[in-house]
């Protein structure tokens, strides 16, 4: 029974000798740290099930024995359901039946699995009906699962209730080593069946006195005729055997007893005996040997000499116990298994593996010698071979013939289902590999197109080009970064670009903007631009103030000293595809990428230049602003332009995204997961008033390219009217929270 809780899952076997799978959830298996999956027919060391056990524990509450105890009763159940309920149905008819011979099932299942550790049984019967079970193992502290496996048991199969009570505990020093000893008390009683109401009549009837006396003649009438019967038998009997014969021959018979008969001698020759049963030995309490079958003589040719000791030639592996008269009849219901001493045996049998000899103990009382009525121990033909054995050797009235052969298909088929498991596994494994380096391989797509393009492109649909009524486009670059390549080895130039493109890349997630490409030391980002979105100005305006900030932290090769970046800005229209089949790039077209790009290149060194429309977005929202005065813009001519110090409202740990004390929401994490950027695991997003609206649409954007979005634009500006509301009827942001407040 204990060997049912190691680990593995041999599920298909009956608990006290199985190893299974504690089908635990995942949790406790993470809380108990043992690893997620269990092969069939493999066996696992006990301190995993004590684990997950001690861990169960924990989290439920309750002591180790209820949730062994608990475990007992599920398992006997799954038995059941993995469809060995007829055979554990047929090891008894009563509960002591049935416990006295699991150990004969024990010793069947070994043929198939060498490596099984299963516990031992003995009942001892009491004079007031009820019984001792003796539960021997050598694996500590599993005794709990008997009480709930033994339970259902007798309540299932033999339709009884059993309560069991723990005597003593203790520690026995066998062969092996200490071994738990565990006496139960086990009490049984029949469920009474429940009793059909009956009519009351009315004592005073006369009916009722007249069916009563009927009654009565015939129950007489039945005594008599069944006492008549019996007075035809020849031999005399006293008068309790006589009533105990009409309680016996009635219909409801209280006793289902069986009195065999005997012969007065034995009519079997010495010779015939020891040639029908060519492996057995026969043994005196001194374990002095008396007769040996003719077989057994022929493998261990010292038994041809009576007298010798029996444990001379063999020792006990099963059950473990000290070769003695008083141990094994203690274990007297076991299937015993002997293995031969190397030395004893023929000097062409040394090299060969050990004989084992599997049989039965049998006590003659009479003469005060015991039995063993054995077979040799084969698992397969191949077995048979090695030990240079033929199905000839063995009775043709034993079945250990039957065995071999039945048990060599069983061998094929459990091998068949080892490989088949293994591949299951391995395809397991590779999965989840391959799963890993799909999303590898989709986060690297994904930070090279939007994630909705990108879905389009691997299901082989056409991206249409889409039209944006409104976004803002930002673009800087380094100041002086012809004269730092000019002075610096090339490795020097791509360190230094790699650390600031890395602290920019962060920055995308934090506030949710779409870097669309650098070229040299030109970076260019869109806010509104795949997805659109109202607050695509501001999210823009706190990037650029993250990215000036980022900017100190990155130094110039040259001098040392940080780096210096010019930021332009503009907000307007523009048509957004994808170009490019062997390579694609989600581009951007428009006059707005212009204008954007000629605010960068008519900046100012650590200054955020912005157009004027950009301004007006960004007017009255928190920010900032100066005017910068009215410049001559190549190929726009003169424009009055402005510049972004700072957001009055938010600190710049909320603009650089670090994490504060408290950790960021759910919603910011799933808000910076829509551009499939890895570093939000390990950035705080800056909240808006519409992170929830960019969620919805990143979730709704395989539709995006449509002329919706054409005919509803999405920002609160001159160009557009349908969401101009956003921002009007008296609904401001409030600058502090970047909340939209009435």
């Amino acid at each position: 029974m204990d060997g049912l809780v190691s680990g593995s899952d041999q599920s298909e076997w009956f608990p006290f000798c199985v190893i299974i799978n504690l089908n635990f959830p995942g949790f406790f298996r993470t809380q108990a740290e043992v690893q997620d999956t269990f092969m069939t027919y493999t066996v696992y060391d006990d301190v995993i099930t004590l684990k997950l056990i001690q861990e169960a524990c924990k989290i439920l509450d309750v002591s180790e024995d209820v949730v062994l105890k608990l475990f007992g009763e599920y398992f006997f159940t799954f038995c059941k359901m993995s469809g060995y309920d007829r055979m554990l149905r047929t090891l008894g008819g009563n509960l002591t039946e049935f416990i006295e011979n699991l150990d004969a099932l024990h010793s069947y299942l070994a043929l198939s699995y060498q490596e099984m550790n299963a516990p031992s049984f003995r009942v001892e019967k009491r004079t007031d009906g009820a019984m001792l079970l003796h539960y021997y193992s050598d694996r500590r502290g599993l005794y709990h699962i008997v009480p709930g496996i033994i339970e259902s048991v007798a309540r299932d199969f033999f339709n009884s209730e059993v309560t069991m009570e723990i005597l003593t505990q203790s520690e026995e020093k066998e062969r092996t080593g200490e071994k738990e000893h565990v006496i139960f008390l086990v009490q049984q009683k029949a469920k009474r069946p429940k009793r059909k109401t009956k009519k009351t009549t009315n004592p005073e009837s006369g009916d009722s006195h007249k069916d009563k006396e009927k009654a009565l003649d015939v129950a007489f009438q039945t005594t008599k005729e069944n006492y008549s019967a019996l007075s035809c038998c020849p031999e005399k009997k006293s008068h309790w055997d006589i009533v105990k014969s009409v309680v016996k021959f009635g219909k409801g018979n209280l006793s289902h007893t069986f009195d065999p008969v005997y012969p007065e001698r034995l009519w079997v020759e010495e010779r015939t005996f020891c040639n029908a049963f060519p492996f057995h030995i026969v043994f005196d309490e001194e374990l002095r040997i008396k007769q040996a079958g003719v077989n057994i003589q022929k493998f261990v040719p010292g038994l041809r000499r009576p007298g010798g000791r029996v444990d001379k030639y063999f020792t006990v592996v099963h059950p473990q116990v000290t070769f003695t008269i008083f141990s094994i009849r203690k274990f007297i219901n076991s299937q015993f298994v002997l293995r031969a001493h190397r030395e004893m045996l023929p000097d062409s049998r040394r090299n060969q593996p050990m004989l084992k000899l599997r049989g039965q103990m049998i006590w003659m009382e009479s003469i005060q010698c015991m039995m063993y009525l054995c077979s040799p121990k084969l698992r397969s033909l191949e077995e048979l071979e090695e030990q240079k054995m033929y199905i000839s050797d063995i009775a043709q009235h034993d079945t250990t013939r039957d065995l071999i052969l039945l048990n060599q298909q069983r061998l094929a088929e459990i091998e068949l289902s080892n490989q088949l498991e293994r591949k299951k596994e391995e395809l397991r494994i590779l999965s989840k590999n391959l799963e890993a380096e799909k999303k590898k391989t989709e986060t690297l797509l994904y930070s090279m197109l939007p994630k909705h393009v990108a879905n389009l492109l691997k299901e082989g649909k056409k991206v249409e080009a889409g039209e944006f009524n409104s976004c803002t486009i930002l673009f800087s670059d380094i100041v002086t970064f012809t004269n730092i390549c000019s002075a610096c080895e090339p490795i020097q130039i791509v360190n230094m670009l790699n650390s600031m493109y890395s602290k920019f890349d962060r920055l995308t997630s934090v506030h949710n903007v779409y870097k669309v490409e650098t070229i040299g030391d030109a970076y260019m980002v869109v806010g509104g631009v795949p997805v659109p979105i109202a607050s695509h100005a501001i999210r823009v305006a706190n990037f650029a103030l993250g990215m000036r900030t980022a900017a100190r932290e990155v130094m110039n090769p040259i001098t040392g000293e940080p780096i210096q970046i010019r930021v332009g800005i503009h907000t307007g229209p523009v048509l957004a595809g994808v170009v490019g089949e062997k390579m694609p790039r989600y581009c951007l077209f428009g006059d707005t990428v212009n204008t954007a790009s000629r605010m960068e290149s008519h900046g100012l060194p650590n200054k955020i230049h912005l157009s004027p429309t950009a301004f007006r977005y960004l007017q009255n929202q928190g920010f900032e602003i100066v005017e910068r005065g009215e410049i001559e813009v190549k190929g726009k001519g003169k424009m009055t332009t402005y510049i972004l110090r700072q957001n009055l409202y938010a600190t710049e740990n909320e603009i650089m995204g670090r994490a504060e004390k408290q950790h960021s929401s759910h919603t910011d994490q799933m808000e910076a997961d829509a551009l499939g950027n890895l570093a939000s695991k390990t950035i705080a997003v800056m909240k808006y008033a519409d992170s929830q609206q960019l969620l919805t649409s990143s979730s709704l954007a395989y539709g995006f390219y449509s002329a919706i979005f054409c005919a509803a634009p999405m920002c609160p500006c001159l160009v557009g009217s349908c969401c101009s509301q956003v921002v009007t009827d008296q609904q401001q942001y409030d600058p502090g929270s970047q909340r939209m407040q009435t």
